[in-house]
Protein backbone atom coordinates (compact mmCIF):
# COMPACT_ATOMS: atom_id res chain seq x y z
CA UNK A 1 0.00 0.00 0.00
CA UNK A 2 1.24 3.55 -0.84
CA UNK A 3 1.39 6.36 2.07
CA UNK A 4 0.51 9.64 0.72
CA UNK A 5 2.81 12.04 2.36
CA UNK A 6 1.62 14.56 4.40
CA UNK A 7 0.31 17.70 3.25
CA UNK A 8 2.50 20.86 5.11
CA UNK A 9 -0.69 22.67 6.39
CA UNK A 10 -1.53 19.42 7.82
CA UNK A 11 1.65 19.27 9.74
CA UNK A 12 1.02 22.47 11.08
CA UNK A 13 -2.29 22.18 12.34
CA UNK A 14 -1.18 18.63 14.11
CA UNK A 15 1.43 20.56 16.08
CA UNK A 16 -0.27 23.49 16.94
CA UNK A 17 -2.84 21.56 18.40
CA UNK A 18 -0.29 19.53 20.15
CA UNK A 19 0.81 22.77 22.03
CA UNK A 20 -0.78 23.31 25.55
CA UNK A 21 -3.81 25.74 25.46
CA UNK A 22 -1.52 28.11 28.17
CA UNK A 23 1.07 28.70 25.73
CA UNK A 24 -1.63 29.49 22.74
CA UNK A 25 -3.45 32.33 25.22
CA UNK A 26 -0.42 33.89 25.57
CA UNK A 27 1.06 33.27 22.03
CA UNK A 28 -2.13 35.90 21.15
CA UNK A 29 -1.41 38.79 23.66
CA UNK A 30 1.27 40.66 24.10
CA UNK A 31 4.23 40.48 26.70
CA UNK A 32 4.47 43.27 29.39
CA UNK A 33 7.60 43.55 30.56
CA UNK A 34 8.10 44.51 34.39
CA UNK A 35 9.02 47.63 35.51
CA UNK A 36 12.31 47.51 37.21
CA UNK A 37 11.30 50.68 38.92
CA UNK A 38 8.25 49.14 40.84
CA UNK A 39 9.32 47.10 43.67
CA UNK A 40 6.76 44.97 44.89
CA UNK A 41 6.85 43.86 48.81
CA UNK A 42 2.93 43.06 49.29
CA UNK A 43 2.67 46.58 50.04
CA UNK A 44 2.43 49.79 48.21
CA UNK A 45 5.91 52.03 48.76
CA UNK A 46 5.25 55.79 49.97
CA UNK A 47 6.17 57.92 47.25
CA UNK A 48 9.78 59.80 48.44
CA UNK A 49 10.29 63.03 49.53
CA UNK A 50 12.95 65.55 48.82
CA UNK A 51 14.77 67.59 51.03
CA UNK A 52 13.36 71.15 51.49
CA UNK A 53 14.10 74.35 53.29
CA UNK A 54 15.31 75.07 56.39
CA UNK A 55 12.59 76.90 58.21
CA UNK A 56 13.41 79.39 61.21
CA UNK A 57 10.80 81.67 62.84
CA UNK A 58 8.42 81.63 65.98
CA UNK A 59 5.33 79.09 66.24
CA UNK A 60 2.18 81.31 65.57
CA UNK A 61 -0.59 78.77 65.30
CA UNK A 62 -1.20 75.35 65.67
CA UNK A 63 -4.22 73.19 64.11
CA UNK A 64 -3.95 69.49 64.08
CA UNK A 65 -1.24 68.17 62.25
CA UNK A 66 0.20 71.27 61.40
CA UNK A 67 1.71 74.06 62.50
CA UNK A 68 2.13 78.02 61.03
CA UNK A 69 6.12 79.40 61.65
CA UNK A 70 6.28 83.09 61.23
CA UNK A 71 9.49 83.98 60.09
CA UNK A 72 11.27 87.41 61.35
CA UNK A 73 10.43 89.15 58.36
CA UNK A 74 6.61 88.39 57.98
CA UNK A 75 6.52 85.45 55.92
CA UNK A 76 5.11 82.52 57.17
CA UNK A 77 4.83 78.64 56.21
CA UNK A 78 2.75 75.57 56.47
CA UNK A 79 3.99 72.60 58.19
CA UNK A 80 2.82 69.26 58.68
CA UNK A 81 4.06 67.18 61.54
CA UNK A 82 4.18 63.53 61.60
CA UNK A 83 4.91 60.64 63.41
CA UNK A 84 8.37 60.57 61.80
CA UNK A 85 9.39 64.02 63.08
CA UNK A 86 11.61 64.16 65.55
CA UNK A 87 11.42 67.07 67.92
CA UNK A 88 14.97 68.17 69.62
CA UNK A 89 15.47 70.50 72.92
CA UNK A 90 18.93 71.93 73.52
CA UNK A 91 20.04 72.39 77.24
CA UNK A 92 22.79 73.10 79.21
CA UNK A 93 26.20 74.67 78.60
CA UNK A 94 27.11 71.94 75.65
CA UNK A 95 23.74 71.77 74.71
CA UNK A 96 23.02 68.94 75.44
CA UNK A 97 19.46 67.42 73.51
CA UNK A 98 16.44 65.61 74.76
CA UNK A 99 13.60 64.33 72.60
CA UNK A 100 10.41 65.90 73.38
CA UNK A 101 7.11 64.72 71.52
CA UNK A 102 4.58 66.90 69.51
CA UNK A 103 2.81 68.43 71.65
CA UNK A 104 5.56 70.34 72.97
CA UNK A 105 5.16 72.80 70.18
CA UNK A 106 3.68 75.78 71.30
CA UNK A 107 2.89 78.63 69.78
CA UNK A 108 4.87 81.69 70.61
CA UNK A 109 7.87 78.97 70.67
CA UNK A 110 10.82 79.94 68.48
CA UNK A 111 12.06 76.91 66.22
CA UNK A 112 14.44 75.57 63.10
CA UNK A 113 12.70 73.53 61.49
CA UNK A 114 13.99 70.78 58.98
CA UNK A 115 11.83 69.49 56.18
CA UNK A 116 10.92 67.45 53.61
CA UNK A 117 9.26 68.79 50.37
CA UNK A 118 5.95 65.85 49.67
CA UNK A 119 3.90 67.29 47.04
CA UNK A 120 3.04 70.57 47.48
CA UNK A 121 3.59 70.97 51.31
CA UNK A 122 6.18 70.78 53.95
CA UNK A 123 6.32 67.99 56.35
CA UNK A 124 8.76 68.78 59.70
CA UNK A 125 11.82 65.76 59.80
CA UNK A 126 13.62 67.53 62.82
CA UNK A 127 12.22 70.27 65.16
CA UNK A 128 14.75 71.88 67.01
CA UNK A 129 14.56 74.55 70.23
CA UNK A 130 15.96 75.79 73.09
CA UNK A 131 14.45 74.70 76.49
CA UNK A 132 14.70 77.90 78.04
CA UNK A 133 12.17 78.89 75.25
CA UNK A 134 9.97 75.69 75.70
CA UNK A 135 9.67 76.51 79.74
CA UNK A 136 8.69 80.24 79.00
CA UNK A 137 5.74 78.99 75.87
CA UNK A 138 4.63 76.39 78.50
CA UNK A 139 4.11 79.55 80.48
CA UNK A 140 2.00 81.65 78.44
CA UNK A 141 0.47 79.35 75.70
CA UNK A 142 -0.54 81.89 73.54
CA UNK A 143 0.12 83.45 70.53
CA UNK A 144 -0.92 85.61 67.87
CA UNK A 145 -3.37 82.69 66.18
CA UNK A 146 -4.78 80.10 67.54
CA UNK A 147 -6.43 78.51 65.17
CA UNK A 148 -5.98 78.89 60.78
CA UNK A 149 -9.72 79.50 60.09
CA UNK A 150 -10.30 81.67 62.93
CA UNK A 151 -8.14 84.32 61.68
CA UNK A 152 -10.44 86.87 61.86
CA UNK A 153 -12.05 85.84 65.07
CA UNK A 154 -8.72 86.09 66.84
CA UNK A 155 -7.62 89.51 65.19
CA UNK A 156 -11.30 90.98 66.61
CA UNK A 157 -9.85 89.56 69.89
CA UNK A 158 -6.64 90.88 69.85
CA UNK A 159 -8.07 94.74 68.89
CA UNK A 160 -10.24 94.20 71.90
CA UNK A 161 -7.31 93.71 74.26
CA UNK A 162 -6.85 97.57 73.19
CA UNK A 163 -9.42 98.49 75.50
CA UNK A 164 -7.68 97.24 78.38
CA UNK A 165 -4.61 99.84 78.13
CA UNK A 166 -5.57 102.23 80.89
CA UNK A 167 -4.94 99.86 82.78
CA UNK A 168 -1.15 100.01 82.36
CA UNK A 169 1.17 103.29 82.42
CA UNK A 170 2.71 103.79 79.35
CA UNK A 171 6.59 104.67 79.85
CA UNK A 172 7.91 105.31 76.48
CA UNK A 173 6.94 104.55 72.88
CA UNK A 174 9.50 103.42 70.32
CA UNK A 175 8.23 103.38 66.77
CA UNK A 176 10.31 101.53 63.58
CA UNK A 177 9.20 102.46 60.18
CA UNK A 178 8.88 100.13 57.13
CA UNK A 179 8.89 100.51 53.30
CA UNK A 180 5.22 100.58 51.37
CA UNK A 181 3.73 96.94 51.65
CA UNK A 182 6.90 95.88 53.59
CA UNK A 183 7.03 94.26 56.46
CA UNK A 184 10.86 93.80 56.67
CA UNK A 185 12.89 95.43 59.40
CA UNK A 186 15.65 97.52 58.64
CA UNK A 187 19.12 97.66 59.95
CA UNK A 188 18.32 100.77 61.77
CA UNK A 189 15.10 99.39 62.70
CA UNK A 190 16.57 96.26 64.29
CA UNK A 191 19.00 98.48 66.28
CA UNK A 192 16.13 100.91 68.06
CA UNK A 193 14.43 97.56 68.81
CA UNK A 194 17.06 96.27 70.74
CA UNK A 195 18.18 99.44 72.32
CA UNK A 196 14.39 99.68 73.34
CA UNK A 197 14.38 96.09 74.94
CA UNK A 198 17.53 97.05 76.85
CA UNK A 199 16.16 100.07 78.40
CA UNK A 200 12.84 98.49 79.00
CA UNK A 201 14.56 95.63 81.33
CA UNK A 202 15.48 98.04 83.21
CA UNK A 203 12.17 99.11 84.37
CA UNK A 204 10.55 97.21 86.87
CA UNK A 205 7.70 95.05 86.39
CA UNK A 206 7.90 96.15 82.75
CA UNK A 207 5.61 95.18 79.87
CA UNK A 208 5.58 95.35 76.12
CA UNK A 209 2.64 95.68 73.58
CA UNK A 210 3.44 96.02 69.91
CA UNK A 211 1.16 97.01 67.67
CA UNK A 212 1.62 97.06 64.05
CA UNK A 213 0.24 99.92 61.23
CA UNK A 214 0.05 100.65 58.11
CA UNK A 215 -0.86 104.51 55.40
CA UNK A 216 -4.14 104.41 53.78
CA UNK A 217 -2.89 102.61 50.42
CA UNK A 218 -4.41 99.52 49.72
CA UNK A 219 -7.70 97.24 50.68
CA UNK A 220 -8.85 97.58 54.27
CA UNK A 221 -8.14 93.99 54.33
CA UNK A 222 -4.86 94.36 52.65
CA UNK A 223 -3.82 96.68 55.28
CA UNK A 224 -4.77 94.50 58.26
CA UNK A 225 -3.12 91.53 57.28
CA UNK A 226 0.31 93.73 56.57
CA UNK A 227 -0.17 95.54 59.90
CA UNK A 228 -0.07 92.33 61.53
CA UNK A 229 2.89 90.98 59.67
CA UNK A 230 4.80 93.91 60.77
CA UNK A 231 4.29 93.37 64.27
CA UNK A 232 4.83 89.94 63.76
CA UNK A 233 8.50 90.89 62.56
CA UNK A 234 9.23 93.11 65.55
CA UNK A 235 7.94 90.30 68.00
CA UNK A 236 9.80 87.60 66.65
CA UNK A 237 12.92 90.06 66.70
CA UNK A 238 12.73 91.18 70.05
CA UNK A 239 12.33 87.44 71.48
CA UNK A 240 14.60 86.31 69.10
CA UNK A 241 17.97 88.64 68.79
CA UNK A 242 16.86 91.28 71.73
CA UNK A 243 16.20 88.41 74.26
CA UNK A 244 13.28 89.79 75.41
CA UNK A 245 10.95 87.79 77.27
CA UNK A 246 7.55 86.22 75.68
CA UNK A 247 5.71 85.93 79.27
CA UNK A 248 6.83 89.66 78.99
CA UNK A 249 5.05 90.90 75.57
CA UNK A 250 1.65 91.54 75.69
CA UNK A 251 -0.62 90.35 72.97
CA UNK A 252 0.17 92.20 69.71
CA UNK A 253 -1.76 93.33 67.43
CA UNK A 254 -2.65 95.05 63.41
CA UNK A 255 -4.52 97.99 63.44
CA UNK A 256 -4.20 98.59 59.69
CA UNK A 257 -4.25 102.41 58.80
CA UNK A 258 -5.92 103.15 62.38
CA UNK A 259 -4.72 106.00 64.77
CA UNK A 260 -2.44 107.41 62.30
CA UNK A 261 0.34 109.88 63.43
CA UNK A 262 0.49 112.26 60.47
CA UNK A 263 -1.91 112.95 57.36
CA UNK A 264 -2.22 110.35 54.80
CA UNK A 265 -2.67 112.89 52.42
CA UNK A 266 1.31 113.22 51.57
CA UNK A 267 3.91 111.16 50.93
CA UNK A 268 5.88 112.39 53.98
CA UNK A 269 2.93 111.70 55.99
CA UNK A 270 2.50 108.09 55.04
CA UNK A 271 5.81 107.14 55.60
CA UNK A 272 5.11 108.20 59.04
CA UNK A 273 1.80 106.02 59.49
CA UNK A 274 4.27 103.12 58.29
CA UNK A 275 5.04 101.85 61.48
CA UNK A 276 5.26 99.54 64.57
CA UNK A 277 4.55 101.03 67.82
CA UNK A 278 7.02 99.26 70.64
CA UNK A 279 4.49 100.68 73.76
CA UNK A 280 6.64 99.86 77.41
CA UNK A 281 4.00 99.59 80.13
CA UNK A 282 3.34 99.12 83.77
CA UNK A 283 0.37 98.24 85.30
CA UNK A 284 -1.14 100.69 87.36
CA UNK A 285 -1.11 97.79 90.22
CA UNK A 286 2.74 97.53 90.22
CA UNK A 287 3.96 100.81 89.05
CA UNK A 288 6.21 101.67 91.57
CA UNK A 289 6.96 98.67 93.71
Amino acid sequence: MRVKPRRPDVLFLVALLAVPASVSVSAQEPVVQPDPNIIVNGAQEPVASTPGPEVKGVITARSGDKMKVTADDGTTAIIAINDDTKVKAASGLFGSKKTLGADSLLNGLPVTVKTMQAGEGLVASQVSLRSNDLKTAMMIRNGTAQRFDEQAAATEALRGRMGDIDKYNVKTTANVYFDTGKAVLSPQAKAELCTTAAQADATDNALMLVVGYTDSVGSDEYNQTLSEKRASSVINYLQQACRWKPYRMLTPTGMAESDPLASNDTPEGKAQNRRVSVNVLVSKALDGI
